[in-house]
């Protein structure tokens, strides 16, 4: 069966061109169109197998008209009325954006194609009998694709950009490469070919017009004439013909620093005055060396090569402010030397782009500037001698001080009496002369330091100082003695010519040639001693006989003359103490008291002490055992045949605090004649005083217990001062009407001795106790 398929195709082309130019292109391209198309329908009829749709591919130009346009026409050649034919058409796009004509197969475009956004479009077509709903051909599955068109500029991504390059480069040194996006089809047509040109930015800077590579123009560019510069890029499509559509954008070119420029002191002379009392390290002037560079490439170093011979100065770089700063190094005189010429120079700290050192000279005149400066001492130490025991007013030694400032202002001296405490000595204000103010002991001190002041008299803030040592010299003025008054021992069994002690004297002085010491005894004719002399300067004691004994003479006193050689000599009478002691054979000091001589021989000191030690403990022993068994036989109740005062021991008591948990002196109760006015509280302060009351007379018999505690406790009751209790309440007394009758021992003309208490047992368990306390009682006297 053959097949017939008649297409025809409007294709539409949207561009910005001028109208006239429009319609051109849009007749020559519908022209080429339709030739295609008609090309291809005559080799598809040629083929010997197709389809019902004759061509699989439908080519679309993007459009953005508002009206429909014709795609293309389905037709089939079946022998069946076209009435009952019916087309229909599914796949991407279908019913939306593309329409078909149910009854003829003309295929519209509704809607804007776009390429960027979706290049072709698969679609089916069937064809259905509409009185049966059956297929009468198999689908056939087809392809429009849309065409592009040059609908869109070239864009700059990420711009405006920025670049740099070293100035003074060469021409034809790149910058940077900026290229630009087209969003057209780069596989048909030019709509996507670019081409770059530089609209502003000539005549510094050009650019590849393919390859988009910013280069050097021009020659000699330098950062410190313009350091930035502003291009201008364009983008054309369409290879630059025209009818195409472009973009811009902009590149900051920055030319980088190099070292092409040398330091340069802002002046050649530099002048400075600095005053002499200038402190070390103190800054004293600042010169600068301009860069024109910039960063490491403008950074300098500071040197003085010449007119400093004395290494006074010396230049600093300041990292900060790239400044030299001048100090000193060594404190300056004015009136040694007043001017001084320093040259110096400025040197870049990175070689230059040649290789070679970039550096500056200047020459800085320096002035010195005369300083009120204080005194200054010929010496800054005197050291001055003087005899022990000179006189009062002697001159040790004269200090010297002068101004050296151009007014050689005169100046005063002083002592420091904090260095001179003891006011030992005195300076004359004007001439500086020390003299003594005290006479001097070496022996109690060999040297004295003391600090002395010059201040000037035109300025008194101007002072300065010298320490001066006075060193005081030695006189025979101290007899030799012995060291100590030591005692010495003699051995009473020892044997004639025995040695007790060898001794030497001193003596305080310090002659330079040294002591020498003749010793002899006070007494030449001393019976039981005698001396010899070692001949260096000490002496050994010596026993004449052997018969010593402490009970006849425990202690001997033996007096030596020590005479030095002074001049003129010294001497003094030492006394030696010799003790007698018993001693060992081989001539050990045991025993030097004459109390233990008469011990029993072979008792030692150590036995004697352990002897007394236990009889000190039992005597102790002793002692603890009576008064524990002195103790254990005192009754439980205290009598005594001459004070009739008794405790009445309480029981049950609920009294209302301290003062109720004391026994009441029962002497309280036995003369209330006795008592006249009133009677303070212990417990507590009162706040009111009341007047003494008149003291109660008792009835004949002098005693009227029962009267008196009912005469208290009615005070009580109405002293407001009262606590909420009253002390009263413990005495516990029954009444006349008890028939146990009165306890206390008042009233009874028996004595404790011939009372017995046996009957309190028969009252009752409340007085079974109290009767067994003095059963008890009774019973422990008589044992």
């Amino acid at each position: 069966m053959c097949v017939c398929v008649c297409i025809y195709v409007y294709l539409t082309v949207m561009s910005t061109k001028p109208p006239v130019l429009f319609l051109q292109s849009l007749r020559t391209t519908s022209t080429a169109a339709l030739r295609t198309r008609a090309v291809e329908g005559q080799k598809i009829l040629s083929r010997a197998k197709r389809g019902w749709v004759w061509n699989q591919m439908f080519v679309l130009e993007e459009f953005t008209g508002p009206d429909p346009i014709l795609v293309g026409r389905l037709h089939t050649d079946l022998s069946v009325s076209d009435r009952n034919l019916r087309y229909e058409l599914s796949g991407e796009g279908a019913g939306t954006i593309f329409v078909i004509n149910e009854n003829t197969g003309d295929i519209h475009a509704m809607k804007r194609l776009d390429r960027e956004e979706k290049a072709e479009y698969t679609l089916t077509a069937r064809v259905i009998n509409k009185d049966t709903n059956q297929s009468l051909e198999s689908p056939s599955q087809f392809i429009i694709k849309v065409q592009d068109i040059n609908d869109n500029p070239p864009q700059f991504i990420g711009g405006p950009f920025r670049g740099s390059v070293p100035e003074m480069s060469p021409v034809g040194t790149s910058v940077m490469r900026v290229t630009a996006t087209d969003a057209d089809d780069p596989g048909y047509g030019n709509s996507a070919k670019l081409v770059y040109s530089i609209l502003e930015g000539q005549p510094y800077f050009s650019i590849d017009q393919y390859d988009a590579i910013i280069k050097v123009a021009l020659a000699g560019m330098d950062r410190e004439m313009r350091e930035e510069y502003l291009v201008v890029i364009q983008a054309r499509d369409m290879g630059g013909h025209m009818g195409g559509m472009s973009g811009t954008t902009t590149v900051t070119v920055t030319l980088t620093d190099i070292n092409d420029n040398p330091p340069k002191f802002t002046k050649g002379l530099y002048e400075f005055t600095i005053p002499e009392d200038l402190g070390i390290g103190k800054p004293g002037g600042k010169v600068k060396a301009n860069d024109r560079d910039t960063g490491e490439n403008a950074k300098s170093t500071y040197r003085i090569i010449g007119g400093d011979e004395r290494d006074i100065f010396e230049i600093v770089t300041d990292t900060q402010t790239q400044e030299g700063v001048l100090t000193l190094k060594k404190a300056l005189d004015f009136e040694s030397k007043k001017y001084y010429n320093l040259t110096v120079v400025a040197t870049n700290v990175q070689s230059s782009t040649t290789g070679s050192t970039f550096m500056d000279q200047a020459t800085i005149k320096i002035i010195v500037e005369d300083a009120d400066e204080p005194p200054v001492f010929s010496k800054s130490t005197y050291v001055f001698d003087v005899h022990e025991n000179a006189p009062v007013n002697t001159i040790i030694g004269t200090v010297m001080a002068r101004d050296q400032d151009a007014s050689r202002s005169l100046v005063r001296y002083s002592i420091d009496r904090h260095t001179d405490l003891e006011r030992q000595f005195n300076i004359h204000v004007d001439d500086g002369r020390i003299t003594l103010a005290k006479p001097l002991d070496r022996e109690a001190d060999t040297w004295h330091n003391i600090t002395v002041t010059a201040t000037e008299i035109r300025n008194h803030s101007q002072i300065s100082r010298a320490i001066v040592a006075v060193r005081v010299l030695d006189i025979n003025d101290n007899a030799p003695e012995f060291p100590v008054n030591e005692e010495l021992f003699l051995c009473e069994n020892g044997k004639p010519g025995q040695v007790i002690e060898t001794i030497s004297a001193v003596d305080r002085d310090n002659p330079a040639q040294g002591h020498t010491f003749h010793y002899r005894l006070d007494t030449p004719t001393n019976p039981n001693f005698t001396i010899k002399n070692n001949l260096d300067n000490s002496i050994s004691i010596l026993t004449k006989h052997d018969y010593f004994r402490r009970q006849k003479q425990e202690m001997y006193f033996l007096p030596i003359i020590v005479t030095d050689d002074g001049d003129p000599p010294l001497s003094s009478t030492n006394t030696l103490t010799i003790r007698v002691c018993g001693c060992s054979k081989d001539g050990t000091v045991q025993s030097c008291n004459v109390e233990a001589f008469v011990l029993p021989i072979g008792l030692s000191m150590g036995a004697l002490i352990a002897i007394l030690a236990c009889i000190i403990l039992l005597l102790v022993i002793v002692v603890l055992f009576v008064t524990l068994r002195r103790h254990k036989n005192e009754p439980l109740i205290i009598k005594d045949d001459e004070d009739v005062r008794e405790n009445i021991i309480r029981y049950d008591d609920e009294g209302g605090g301290e003062e109720d948990t004391e026994a009441f002196d029962i002497a309280t109760l036995q003369n209330p004649d006795g008592i006249n006015g009133f009677l303070p509280r212990k417990d507590i302060k009162p706040d009111l005083q009341f007047m003494p009351r008149q003291g109660h007379h008792s009835g004949p018999n002098g005693v009227d217990v029962d009267e008196f505690i009912n005469v208290r406790l009615h005070e009580a009751d109405n002293d407001p001062t009262a606590p909420p209790y009253d002390s009263i309440q413990i005495y516990g007394y029954e009444g006349r009407g008890s028939i146990a009758g009165s306890l206390s021992s008042l009233e009874t003309a028996s004595s404790d001795s011939d009372q017995n208490y046996d009957y309190l047992r028969d009252w009752g368990p409340h007085f079974r106790r109290l009767g067994e306390l003095y059963s008890v009682g009774e019973s422990d006297k008589e044992t």
